[in-house]
């Protein structure tokens, strides 16, 4: 499988002019893979190679905002580039409790209407990812306040037996979330690819010889 990494920002806080706030794009079979959406991650990705269109699935580690600012943004550029019909398959956005919330209220507020569905699938921390002071319980939004284009996401609990979250497993990739210690609960991911069979026709090479 062919599968690339591009960085499109490694600057911490802020952005600035030659420097992108926090994200990367992992491409593999036509698919693109955002790592965190810093302030300045749309301007990144026109400058590159990539297409915005082609994101579909979202990562968050951790709700600081150089880490996850430019997400609503992103997904306002995503749908004017859209056109008016859509096909697009939803969105599938991962981070930690309080992502939706943030993305439903930003919507909200700025009157948006997205062209195209998402999830929100929100990862539960544990009391030790962070001082007992930054750890704050966040009241979720009900169901009836959703954005229009908003499915039904996942609360992803800690499996305590692999000491991690599945967030995706279908028949090319498993990805998991691993806690990490921060001033506020964050998470790293791991992208595996699932063994696939080759393609040497056995029968015809014995013929061969």
């Amino acid at each position: 499988m062919s599968m690339d990494v591009t960085f499109l920002g490694t600057g911490a806080a802020y952005p600035s002019p030659t420097r992108g706030a926090s994200a990367l794009v992992l491409r593999c079979e036509g698919e693109c893979w955002l790592f965190d959406c810093g302030e300045g991650t749309q301007t990144q990705l026109m400058k590159s190679q990539l297409k915005a269109g082609r994101i579909t699935k979202i990562f968050i580690t951790h709700l600081h905002g150089d880490h996850f600012f430019g997400l609503p943004g992103l997904l306002c550029t995503i749908s004017l580039q859209s056109g008016s019909v859509v096909t697009k398959q939803p969105i599938e956005i991962y981070g930690p409790a309080g992502l939706r919330d943030f993305i439903w209220r930003t919507m909200e507020l700025s009157h948006t209407e997205l062209v195209f569905p998402y999830v929100v699938h929100e990862l539960v921390p544990t009391a030790d990812q962070c001082p007992p002071e930054e750890l704050k319980e966040f009241m979720h939004v009900n169901k009836t306040d959703s954005h229009p284009k908003e499915g039904q996401g996942r609360t992803i609990l800690l499996d305590s037996e692999e000491n991690s979250y599945l967030l995706v497993d279908d028949e090319q990739f498993v990805v998991k979330a691993f806690r990490l210690f921060h001033r506020i609960p964050s998470f790293g991911f791991s992208v595996v690819e699932k063994k696939r069979p080759g393609k040497l026709n056995a029968q015809k090479l014995k013929d061969l010889g």
